[in-house]
């Protein structure tokens, strides 16, 4: 197995021009090819397909010229989905270093499981890639901190995926909050419900002959492979995800931030347990996480298992000032007076569903327009990683104070912990020898 530094080496030394196929140089591919960046998706699950789909919507200003999974059957099929939607092929690779060696490759995707998320990243920065990375952008603290280092020292543009960010009705409400439509904004409530099954005791078994199991590992400690954990149930161990609150409150949390306009706050304080199934799931399933700043305070909830709505939305965002609130999701806005009369509302006139794993929709168009934007004018990105950052490694912090079981008080400089050296030694994680991220 070539490990980070190899990979990095035979960069420098020019040594990596590796071919792309043949059928990835169709004539739809090469006509327009110099006002086109070049794209690569990597971790074709799931996810990715959002990230197809926002690409073919914009396609005037990309083209997909390659696309990764170590999983061959994976590999294969979202290829063949490339093909029928944009109308040419993309060159395919199970090893994402040999596409951070193409010098045409403009960007990279990154939709993998999250233990990957930072040190692909900056891999792609080292190799002069910009990068759309979906949130989480880091595993833990530690990294997110690296990553947004990195971003700096090697100039690349990085996106993160809080999709919201370029949502035109969230842009919206958003300004209108800060240009206090409902005062001074002070407490915001976030949730997400959804009714998840059990993921069972896993056993250990033979890996599937069509993946790459090493690989697929990377940084991670070595673990035998289970029959529980690949494709999604990753999310729910710690070695390789981050629980509910970073999968999904992320969105939510992000945009209560946003509203009331704070970073890091004071203190973090976290409670809930795993209550609906005893099996391999090594997080809640039920989570309620208080972020706390001098004036303002932001509420999370999550509820893995247990689909109860409020206001009849399995996700959202309330922003409640001194004279009115706004209640907020990825469907519209309805704005509140003090006594919790409706005054106005707008809908986008679609339906989002928490049971939706893939979120197709127009703001990821839009996030990746912006994206793109960025890269080829200099616009302004609505998620740099600098700012979706601040989001994540609230959130992790959630986690760790869940974790210890108290609360957390944060320098509110950089987030790091104070006075509680058993919390501190959660801010990182052990990697695989070799592949502990550098810049």
């Amino acid at each position: 197995m070539v490990t980070r530094r190899e990979f990095l080496d035979s960069v420098a030394m020019g040594a990596a021009g590796l071919a792309v196929g043949s059928t990835a140089k169709s004539y739809a591919q090469i006509l327009g090819s110099n006002d086109r960046l070049n794209f690569a998706v990597i971790g074709l699950h799931g996810r990715a397909y959002a990230h197809l789909s926002a690409l073919k919507a914009n396609s005037n200003a990309i083209r997909i010229t390659h696309v990764c999974d170590v999983d061959s059957n994976t590999l294969e099929k979202f290829a063949d989905d490339v093909q029928q939607q944009m109308g040419y092929a993309a060159a395919t690779n199970k090893d994402f270093r040999e596409i951070l060696s193409q010098k045409d490759v403009d960007a990279i995707t990154i939709a993998t499981p999250d233990h990957w998320h930072t040190p692909m990243a900056i891999l792609g920065l080292q190799a002069g890639k910009n990068v759309y990375v979906e949130k989480p952008c880091s595993h833990n603290p530690a990294e997110g901190a690296l990553l947004v280092q990195a971003q700096r020292k090697y100039g690349k543009l990085v996106q993160m995926g809080t999709q919201q960010r370029s949502s035109p009705h969230t842009i919206e409400i958003v300004e209108k909050i800060h240009g206090g439509l409902i005062g001074r904004a002070y407490f915001a409530k976030a949730w997400y419900s959804n009714v998840r099954k059990s993921i069972g005791i896993g056993k250990v078994t033979p890996v599937p002959p069509q993946l790459d199991w090493d690989l697929w590992q990377g940084p991670a400690p070595r673990k035998a492979y289970k029959d529980n954990v690949q494709p999604y149930n990753w999310h729910w161990f710690r070695i390789y995800g981050t629980g509910e609150t970073l999968n999904n409150g992320t969105h939510e949390v992000d945009v209560c931030r946003w509203a009331l306009d704070v970073d890091y706050p004071q203190r973090v304080a976290s409670s809930g347990g795993r209550y609906q199934f005893k099996d391999d799931w090594q997080f809640y399933d039920t989570l309620i996480t208080s972020f706390n700043y001098p004036d303002k305070m932001i509420s999370w909830e999550g509820k893995s298992c247990q689909g109860m709505k409020y206001y009849n939305r399995d996700r959202g965002s309330t922003i409640m000032g001194t004279t009115g609130s706004v209640l907020v999701d990825r469907d519209g806005y309805e704005v509140y007076d003090l006594k919790g009369h409706k005054t106005s509302e707008f809908k986008t006139g679609t339906t989002t569903s928490s049971s939706d794993l893939t979120g197709r929709d127009s703001m990821t168009d839009a996030h990746f327009a912006n994206f793109i934007a960025g890269i080829r004018t200099g616009a302004k990105l609505n998620a740099p990683v600098s700012i979706g950052n601040v989001s994540v490694t609230m959130l992790q912090l959630s986690n760790i104070a869940w974790e210890v079981n108290r609360e957390l008080r944060l320098d509110t400089a950089d987030a790091k912990i104070q006075n509680d050296p058993e919390a501190m030694q959660m801010w990182g994680r052990e990697y695989e020898t070799g592949w502990a991220p550098q810049i």
